[in-house]
């Protein structure tokens, strides 16, 4: 008798932590591999940072705390808020999780009843329709365009509507795609949204700090302040602080969300841990002058890898906004076949035959949504960037 619940037939794994995982067993088993999949700056932890984390080992702050995060970094966040977004909120709106993802998991498993339908724009980070469906709900995907920026434009929003829908999943700058939505073009979605007071909005604000060039981020309940008692804005130290494994994510919303989202926590992994929610603190309340120095960084990184890709023949590759993440169309490439016999005939044919036969390990774009792409990851070293681009180029070139 399989003892797994039905609804798990409805999921699946993480693709990009699977393929993550299969470098990372690649690697240990002596091959050379360039791991390009996982979502994750390379940098250190500041030094800051982990010194308020050793200062918590100290004092002893190694017990329970609250279910859904201490009063202090509700505190932290209520404040960064303010000062980075022009949002107020009580640390009775302020629920802290495992990460970021478990505050996403948390809302929907706190509001979604069975036919409630989210509407996800694709491409998407692979968890939220998986998320949805563990729930109870349905994900409605809405298609953007390499052509349109990767962005969702409202006509399409407003047509994915319904009376079922209980959701709108809102992501920038983009996990995979890098794209950030300006102003104006957030403003014209949050007017559709305004016409529909049943719909709430869920944001994933993750990449906030991760902008560049003349990109502004901005979130919805900041542009649109009718939106405020219907908005879940969500966000977290993983990627703009390097703490992707300290696991704090926090969200701010209307009470009576946050305590559905501390029942569902309570009753599942109760508070995150001690030690980092008091690192969180020092990250959210102390220097931030090193994210103007990482983002430096990461434009280098990006404009590395955007003008190597497009000098690839069949390879289109746009120059994202945000976040450390290209998403290239690999559409003049399908149909092919590599030097070691792999038919290119998706985008996943195409990352398999890349890591089995070049050693470069990336997520094919089915998992997120929108085929033919795939992404790449440009949190690594440039030397690496580098010569991943190299294999890439070669691999491409044997291609007929």
């Amino acid at each position: 008798m399989n003892p797994l619940a039905a609804t798990l037939s409805r999921v699946k794994p993480s693709p990009t932590m699977a393929i993550s995982a299969l470098a990372l067993e690649m690697k240990a088993a002596g091959q050379d591999v360039i791991g390009l999949s996982a979502g994750e700056p390379d940098f250190d932890t500041p030094e800051n940072i982990r010194a308020a984390g050793i200062r918590a080992i100290e004092e002893g702050r190694t017990r329970y705390t609250a279910a859904d995060g201490i009063p202090e970094l509700k505190q932290a966040v209520c404040a960064k808020l303010k000062r980075d977004n022009g949002l107020e909120y009580t640390p009775a709106q302020v629920s802290v999780g495992s990460g970021g993802k478990q505050n996403l998991y948390n809302a929907l498993m706190a509001t979604l009843n069975p036919g409630d339908e989210v509407i996800i724009p694709a491409p998407y980070w692979v968890s939220y329709p998986d998320m949805v469906r563990l729930a109870g709900g349905e994900p409605v995907f809405v298609e953007t365009r390499l052509d349109d920026g990767f962005k969702l434009g409202a006509e399409a929003l407003e047509a994915a509507i319904t009376d079922k829908t209980r959701w709108f999943i809102f992501n920038s700058p983009s996990n995979p795609t890098g794209a950030g939505y300006s102003w104006d073009e957030l403003k014209a979605l949050t007017d559709v949204l305004m016409r529909h007071p049943h719909v709430w909005v869920l944001t994933d604000d993750m990449y906030e700090h991760l902008a560049y060039d003349d990109f502004r981020f901005c979130t919805p309940a900041q542009v649109e302040p009718g939106l405020y008692d219907r908005t879940l804005t969500c966000n977290g130290v993983s990627k703009a602080y390097a703490m992707t494994g300290w696991r704090i994510g926090y969200a701010a919303g209307p009470e009576v969300l946050i305590g559905g989202m501390r029942k569902v926590q309570s009753q599942s992994t109760s508070n995150p841990c001690s030690i980092s929610q008091w690192a969180a603190v020092e990250a959210l309340n102390g220097p931030q002058d090193f994210l103007p120095r990482h983002n430096e960084i990461f434009v280098r990184r990006r404009d590395l890898v955007v003008e190597r890709l497009n000098e690839i023949e069949g390879i289109t590759c746009p120059t994202p906004e945000g976040a450390f993440y290209v998403y290239p169309s690999i559409a003049g490439l399908i149909g092919k076949t590599s030097a070691g016999g792999a038919v290119i005939d998706s985008d996943e044919a195409f990352v398999t035959a890349l890591l089995s036969e070049t050693g470069v390990a990336a997520v094919n774009g089915a998992a997120f949504g929108l085929s033919p792409y795939f992404r790449v990851s440009y949190a690594t070293s440039d030397a690496a960037l580098k010569e991943a681009c190299a294999r890439i180029a070669r691999f491409c070139r044997t291609l007929t």
